[in-house]
């Protein structure tokens, strides 16, 4: 069984999350899962770097910004495979491009348009815990580039899709998908299942817990893609067929 994980940056924001983040994984491996983990930057890691980079130059290049923020989600691959060798696990992070993942050339918001290589398969098939970075690829002339708001989701699902995923795991800092904001409504209520359509009718309506991009890869795909907290252990939400 293949499982592509997602980890937002909230779910990896200290220390004891990203070894919470590892144990999970190294689980699912001693299971006999093969596991590809996807990871966004921590905290409020971009939000810092965007303020950094303006104060150097506040119309700074497209390609030079992708180039530094691509940095905070290296960040959070590398840390993370750590901790799940601190786990006696064998693991190893690859950038976007060591990855494959290849985009056009549209900067800070690239689409993906296929994996380029068999990095990843060759790294599964020796028994390693795979951490690809997310929100990031490159393009034909071997720049990296970045993917845009989402953009950790839509390499998570493009991934999945890619290599025939099982199931696409997002994990977040909410239980699942509901049918309005439950931080706002007391009262809202949360779907066990909902169709990639119906899933794409929410984000239109505002909805930011999985962005479009991502929904609409996996129904292409028909990748099962399940949203649950990194926080609780318990079951989330399946947006599916």
């Amino acid at each position: 069984m293949l499982i592509v994980q997602k980890y937002g940056g909230s779910s990896l924001a200290n220390a004891s999350l990203i070894c919470a983040a590892a144990r999970r994984v190294t689980g699912l491996a001693r299971q006999g899962a093969q596991v590809v983990v996807v990871v966004s930057a921590q905290g409020d890691t971009t939000d810092e770097l965007l303020e950094k980079a303006g104060f150097v130059n506040e119309a700074g290049s497209a390609r030079e910004m992708d180039m530094y923020l691509s940095c905070g989600e290296q960040l959070s691959a590398a840390l993370l495979a750590m901790a799940i060798g601190g786990q006696s696990w064998p693991a190893v992070s690859l950038t976007g491009w060591q990855a494959g993942i290849e985009t056009d050339s549209t900067h800070q918001n690239a689409r993906i348009l296929g994996l380029c290589n068999g990095r990843i398969r060759q790294e599964l098939e020796q028994g390693r815990i795979v951490v690809v970075t997310g929100f990031q690829g490159v393009n034909g002339k071997g720049d990296i580039t970045t993917l845009g708001r989402g953009g950790s989701d839509t390499t998570a699902v493009a991934l999945a899709a890619f290599l025939k995923a099982d199931l696409c795991q997002i994990f977040t800092d909410v239980d699942g998908v509901y049918d309005r904001d439950p931080r706002r409504y007391p009262d809202a209520v949360r779907f066990s299942r909902i169709s990639y359509d119906n899933m794409l009718r929410l984000i239109q309506d505002g909805a930011q817990v999985l962005h479009d991009r991502s929904v609409e890869l996996a129904r292409d795909y028909q990748i099962p893609v399940e949203v649950l907290s990194a926080f609780t252990g318990l079951p989330g939400t399946v947006v599916g067929p």
